[in-house]
């Protein structure tokens, strides 16, 4: 694969109830941003043969929250390619959501449609 526009990358995640940092299971938005670092690197690996070096987020929107026991998938898409920069539009979207009961402890169902969680577009440098 080649560094062209329109390439992407995604990857699916369990949120532990490790990172629960606030009342009602909630996770703080930095494990978000964690994933799009993680997808990132997979995407410049494919297009590039490079991890690459993250530089900077140009914008971020957290518009739901994700809670511990969600899974969640982050999907990073080349929107701009220069000659070492590679600009990439970054969604994370929760696909299934923990709904335990006193009954069902391990209840949980999948989302239809999942809820886009956090949205942001970043910069990544490639040698």
């Amino acid at each position: 694969m080649t560094a062209t526009v329109g390439a992407r990358a995604t990857q699916r995640r369990y949120v532990p109830y490790s990172h629960a940092h606030y009342a009602g299971n909630l996770v703080d938005g930095a494990y978000g941003l964690g994933l799009f670092g993680d997808v990132a690197t997979e995407l410049c690996i494919l297009t590039d043969g490079d991890e690459g070096l993250f530089a900077s987020y140009d914008d971020v929107q957290f518009q739901a929250p994700v809670r511990a026991g969600d899974v969640v998938e982050a999907t990073a898409e080349l929107v701009r390619v220069g000659t070492r920069s590679r600009v990439m539009a970054f969604t994370l979207t929760v696909v299934a959501r923990g709904a335990a009961t006193d009954e069902r402890p391990g209840a949980a169902a999948v989302l239809d449609p999942p809820i886009v969680a956090t949205t942001a577009t970043g910069t990544v440098v490639v040698p």
